[in-house]
């Protein structure tokens, strides 16, 4: 009975966190977020002027955790923290709303190798969406 406690005590303890919202940077405005995939499909609508973004987190950057990529609906776009105001846990996970600006951005050889290092030898696009972000609230798997 009282190793089934503790299992009790630690199980709780693990899964109170879960579903957590934990915000980095500046505080994101009021208002909806757009589905990264409703951002890529119509880009000229969305491009260029701040707002509210939202997607799955499928990759960190693993060396200080200065870059996200933020997937919806299968169209992808990677964040990056303006100046490197903040940084975010390298293991992050689950859904994420950002705000800032989006842009599509054309990569030289040396930066898609030097995104590829930075997440570890995933793939990287030559041509990819960005989001500058001066904030970020990611929620907990």
């Amino acid at each position: 009975m009282r190793m089934f406690a503790v299992f009790a005590l630690f199980t709780l303890a693990a899964t109170a966190h879960a579903g957590d919202a934990k915000p980095y940077g500046k505080p994101l405005p009021d208002g909806a977020s757009t589905p990264i995939s409703q951002a890529v499909a119509d880009f000229d609508a969305h491009a260029g002027k701040p707002a509210r973004f939202s997607g799955r987190i499928t990759q960190v950057c693993q060396t200080k955790g200065c870059w996200i990529v933020l997937e919806d609906n299968g169209q992808a776009a990677r964040v990056m923290f303006a100046d490197h105001a903040f940084l975010v846990p390298k293991d992050s996970a689950g859904r994420a709303e950002v705000h800032g600006v989006l842009s599509r951005k054309a990569l030289t050889p040396a930066q898609v190798k030097h995104l590829e290092e930075d997440g570890k030898g995933l793939a990287v696009s030559s041509v990819e969406y960005r989001i500058l972000a001066d904030g970020a609230v990611l929620q907990a798997p």
